[in-house]
């Protein structure tokens, strides 16, 4: 008998996307997959990727063997990639806009689910969806006797409400930047709608997992699969002057919701031991407690990713503070290139890290502790080059295809299991 087949979608594609993809395809899973923007090679999307004001799309590069089993729906993603350029912000709005991410993320829910409602539930065992882009294609599979596979790659969000409002009662100076709580009461039911509707769940980390225990119903079983690393970089020179200040790097949104307040916080008493160059979009241009923090140290709004791979060899830490974080891949990228990482335990750390070992762990949103391990490290130099080389290691054992492989065993067993 045929294995049934899964249609998968997602509105934008990054690299757990890819991921997760190959391994549905490399286990003969992949009926079709649903997107805004596809760059296949010798496409017109890959020939205007090699322009500089389009080099956004070599982001959506997918293997070419994905081709046959893609469709796309680019006009609204397209709208909102130029107006974005354009600063034309009453097109993005969040939410209302007509070309917000959200309006990009429904327009693509949408479109999957017109195809779910013609499929044949003798030959489509389920749909895979993401966080947000859901809801249609879920309803649409219920109607069409198929499962539903759920994709959250980040906490969920009755969780982030409650650590987060803490934090903002806590730094209202910061509250600004905490930019998840302009979600509507709309899309939150949606949310809760896409959880309820979904069979199985998939999550990259035991925080996210943990989260969920927030979520007022009974759930489906959760799957935590931590994703893969990059291929670790060329062998780390590690600096030997251990005279020189230590040169510690931040790598995200400028939002409180990555504990940058506390980075700072615990920085400004070592200012003449340290150097912090801090690499990311703010999340808000008028938050002034952020606009003074930045103005101390090195600020670079954004770079390619090959430049900021580049940036985390030449660096001695990356410090990552997130107070509420499904995964992090800075936290994975840094460490292919053979750079230590201090992180929360609010974040994939704690599957990834052994405290001491090939990074450091830290209670979220205390600044004692981030100034403990960096006054440590400053102590003592050289335990650079023995966490970092310990990283890069860990980094080697698990690159990305060891993640696209268990999530297509964890589907096959789901659907093994009689399930569907």
């Amino acid at each position: 008998m045929p294995v049934k087949k899964i249609i998968f979608s997602h509105p934008t594609g990054n690299a757990n996307v890819r991921a997760a993809l190959k391994g549905i395809y490399e286990a003969g899973l992949l009926e079709h997959f649903y997107t805004s923007i596809a760059c296949f090679p010798g496409t017109g999307f890959d020939r205007m990727s090699r322009i500089p004001p389009f080099a956004e799309f070599r982001k959506r590069n997918f293997d070419q063997s994905l081709q046959s089993l893609t469709s796309t729906r680019p006009l609204r993603e397209l709208s909102r990639l130029t107006a974005s350029k354009a600063r034309i912000k009453s097109l993005i709005k969040h939410e209302t806009g007509m070309f917000s991410i959200d309006a990009v993320y429904r327009s693509i829910d949408q479109y999957t689910a017109k195809y779910i409602k013609r499929v044949n539930p003798d030959k489509t065992a389920a749909v895979y969806a993401y966080e947000d882009g859901a809801e249609f294609s879920f309803l649409a599979a219920k109607l069409a006797g198929i499962k539903c596979f759920y994709d959250l790659p980040i906490g969920y969000w009755r969780s982030a409400r409650k650590l987060l409002s803490e934090e903002r009662d806590k730094r209202p100076e910061w509250a600004a930047t905490l930019t998840g709580f302009m979600d509507s009461e709309k899309k939150l039911a949606r949310k809760d709608e896409e959880l309820r509707l979904a069979d199985h769940i998939f999550v990259a980390s035991s925080f996210t997992a943990n989260s969920l225990k927030e979520f007022p119903g009974n759930l489906p079983p959760v799957s935590i699969i931590p994703y893969g690393f990059p291929e670790p970089g060329p062998e780390k020179t590690y600096n030997k002057d251990f005279n020189r200040p230590l040169k510690l790097l931040f790598v995200g949104g400028l939002s409180q919701r990555k504990g940058i307040a506390n980075l700072f916080e615990a920085v400004e008493a070592l200012d003449r031991h340290i150097e912090l160059t801090i690499v990311g979009h703010k999340a808000v241009d008028d938050c002034a407690a952020l606009n003074q923090a930045l103005s101390r140290h090195k600020w670079i709004p954004s770079l390619p990713h090959q430049e900021i791979l580049k940036l985390m060899r030449e660096h001695d830490v990356l410090v990552f503070p997130s107070l509420f974080e499904g995964f992090g891949l800075v936290i994975t990228e840094a460490m292919s290139q053979g750079t230590p990482v201090i992180t929360t335990d609010r974040t994939a750390g704690p599957d990834l890290i052994q405290h001491g070992k090939n990074g450091w762990l830290i209670e979220a949103g205390s600044t004692p502790a981030i100034k403990e391990i960096i006054d440590g490290i400053i102590q003592d130099k050289s335990i650079i080059e023995t966490v970092g080389k310990a990283a890069r290691e860990t980094a080697a054992s698990r690159p990305w295809q060891t993640y696209s492989t268990e999530l297509a065993g964890a589907i096959l067993k789901f659907m093994d299991s009689g399930n569907l």
